[in-house]
């Protein structure tokens, strides 16, 4: 029994779970017994029947189309899709866009947006990082100058996972090239339709077109695209931020690939003849990942009490990132040993099924980025040296 949540908590957790299994259609379901790759299409898909139910945006609020979960019911929503190996849904519109538009974005522009973000009738993708501006984000150089009733932006972003499906992108633009760095930026929203972008994939090692490089060239973009203030898009980017960070320990991804490092160890035979998972050095490396996830699920745990009590998310949040993505690559990598020469294995082609564990080299070459994302594990470790040890 998980004695973390009240009786109505845990009672909520068998109605998702029971719901995901009736409500995942059959193909979808195929590839997540077996951690296959969904495709773009397959995670709308997803993301539609989610819509339906009310649970696709969980930290949503009534007002604007969401179910108005707590933070106890939305980490255990979240956590039971990632156990059932659903497709993982885009977060830049329900995660970044949407939130970020509720707070800083006028009525018109949350009249707009946000309804189409709910249902999927618009993806998202996110334009931050550029070629010289990753962790040092200020340094940023897309330029966008003001032209009567536009602004034309200038310039290119890289890393915009999943652009070539995106028919909107939110932006961060110097607009005043001679003030400080972080004051000369803005935030704006942009149709991925307008004439001047263009949009170049990048195949990862992992075999997948995850990432691609966007460029701006004289693009034209409505003033009432701004959002917030001029100038003030820092104040923006810093708070889309802590909504990235939302839940970004991956209890749930990280306990799915544990169960699934089990399974390989008792289908693994050693030189002894026996499964690895009955050869000691195996069970102990096993059980020090599983170690280190019960620490961190307690260490989530505890952020959830502490939401439930009204405290807002601070500094902790980079310890649930930083040893969330330690964490989920360590659980990758330790199956990636079990598996020994068959982790030489590389997927199937789209669309077809994965047999065995074709996907973990490749999702092990994915998840290198986890450190990355969502602020690089350098510089949570600065956060949390400043903001929790009190250091200079």
């Amino acid at each position: 029994m998980d004695l973390s949540f009240s009786p109505e908590e845990r009672a909520f957790r068998e109605e998702v779970r029971a719901w995901i299994k009736t409500a995942m259609p059959p193909h979808l379901a195929a590839k997540a017994a077996v951690d296959g790759h969904f495709e773009m299409p397959e995670v709308m898909e997803w993301h539609k029947v989610l819509a339906q139910k009310g649970w696709v945006a969980p930290h949503w609020p009534v007002e604007w189309g969401g179910p108005g979960l707590d933070v106890a019911r939305r980490f255990i929503l979240t956590e039971e899709l990632e156990l059932a190996g659903a497709p993982q849904l885009s977060p830049f519109g329900l995660t970044m866009a949407g939130p970020l538009l509720m707070q800083f974005g006028n009525e018109a522009q949350k009249q707009r947006y946000l309804p189409k973000i709910l249902s999927g009738e618009e993806v998202w993708c996110q334009g931050y990082s550029e070629p010289n501006a990753g962790s040092d984000l200020a340094s940023l150089r897309l330029a966008a100058r003001a032209d009567g009733d536009f602004f034309v932006l200038d310039g290119q972003k890289t890393w915009t996972t999943y652009a070539q499906y995106a028919g909107w992108i939110f932006v961060l633009a110097r607009t005043d090239p001679a003030a400080k760095k972080q004051s000369g930026i803005s935030f704006f929203v942009v149709d991925m339709t307008s004439p001047g972008i263009r949009v170049r994939p990048t195949l990862t090692i992992g075999g997948t077109h995850a990432f691609c490089d966007t460029f701006f060239e004289n693009v034209r973009v409505p003033k009432e695209n701004l959002v917030g203030p001029l100038n003030g898009g820092w104040t923006l980017a810093k708070a889309l931020l802590g909504h990235e960070r939302t839940l970004v320990a991956a209890v749930g991804h990280s306990t799915r690939t544990l169960l699934r490092c089990k399974r390989i160890a008792r289908e693994t035979i050693g030189d002894d003849g026996r499964p690895l998972s009955q050869d000691p050095v195996w069970r102990a490396k096993i059980a020090r990942m599983e170690c280190r996830l019960e620490a961190l699920r307690m260490q989530n745990y505890r952020a959830i009490a502490g939401a439930k009590q009204g405290h807002a998310p601070g500094p902790e949040s980079s310890i649930l990132k930083l040893r969330g993505s330690e964490v989920l690559q360590g659980m990758f990598e330790l199956a990636l040993d079990l598996m020994g020469h068959d982790g030489l294995s590389w997927m199937n082609e789209p669309g077809v099924v994965p047999a065995h564990e074709d996907w973990v080299a490749p999702t092990y070459d994915y998840v290198r980025a986890a450190t990355i994302y969502a602020g690089s594990n350098e510089i949570q470790k600065n956060i949390i040296a400043k903001l929790i040890l009190g250091l200079s």
